[in-house]
């Protein structure tokens, strides 16, 4: 990382997640046609769950994108979430910087299928696109997701489908309802597309573009900030977890929940203890 740091800043990172269903990899797929047609050289990062119970991963996101195996300017991989909640992988920020740093133009990140409060790829995206389908529950349902909070773009996919024109309606008064933003800030837009047809695809990349031009360098920079800030943060306390778990014999964790389970003290002053003794 300390030797792709000065290499890396340069790619747009698009984030797209969904429910599982929603065609999350169709999307993919077809937002790498797109953006190849332009010229642009493409990195994807595809997370998939792994299992609860072998611990395995399928990792069968490059089976819908296999059109682009050849391409020499497309680069796809594939990762597991090992257990890691917010739909990503612990990984996943540094590979999005290894793909930045190797050139790619544009990086697609993404995600397992996200339920609600499963949204960690809003702090590593510059772009957020959350996917809904028709049938999937209403605006209400998306409100209580937190998928509007998140995304910077919304899109409805299987657009053919029945239903897709009140799922549109629903998602846009949704918007409108939880609207209590300064003028000028931006409002997520509300896109329909077919993504195994290729249609209204254009019209999605039109609204990521928008969205970056309305960002400007200062937005794109202060986003980026926080990206670090969250990674940092993580990272950080990943390290303390380790240090706490890696003492011999009865850590002093140990020592601090069984005097808690005896009442000779109380959990914050426990935990006070504990950063005490780390630091």
């Amino acid at each position: 990382m300390r030797a792709l740091a000065s290499d890396a800043g340069r790619a747009h990172v698009i984030g797209v997640t969904g429910s599982p269903g929603v065609g999350k990899s169709t999307t993919t797929n077809a937002l790498v046609t797109r953006y190849r047609e332009r010229g642009a050289r493409v990195g994807v990062l595809a997370v998939d769950p792994s299992s609860p119970f072998s611990g395995g991963a399928l990792l069968g996101d490059r089976i819908r994108m296999s059109e682009h195996a050849a391409d020499p300017e497309v680069f796809i991989r594939s990762m597991a979430s090992r257990g890691h909640l917010g739909g990503l992988s612990w990984a996943a920020p540094q590979a999005l910087r290894v793909l930045d740093a190797a050139g790619c133009d544009v990086v697609l990140l993404e995600t397992v299928g996200v339920g609600q409060s499963e949204v960690e790829v809003a702090a590593t995206a510059d772009t957020t696109l959350v996917l809904v389908a028709p049938g999937m529950g209403d605006g209400i349902q998306a409100a209580k997701a937190g998928i509007l909070e998140v995304a910077d773009v919304l899109v409805v996919n299987k657009g053919d489908r029945e239903g897709a024109d009140r799922a549109v309606r629903d998602l846009r008064h949704a918007v409108d309802l939880g609207d209590r933003s300064e003028p000028g800030s931006w409002r997520a837009p509300v896109v329909r597309a077919v993504a195994t047809t290729g249609d209204g695809v254009d019209d999605v990349v039109a609204a990521i573009e928008e969205h970056r031009a309305w960002l400007g360098s200062d937005g794109l920079t202060a986003r980026r900030v926080r990206r670090a800030s969250h990674e940092i943060e993580g990272l950080a306390l990943a390290t303390l977890r380790a240090r706490v778990g890696g003492l011999s014999g009865e850590t002093r964790l140990d020592v601090l929940a069984g005097e808690v389970v005896a009442g000779r003290s109380d959990p914050y002053a426990a935990a006070d203890a504990l950063v005490r003794s780390l630091t």
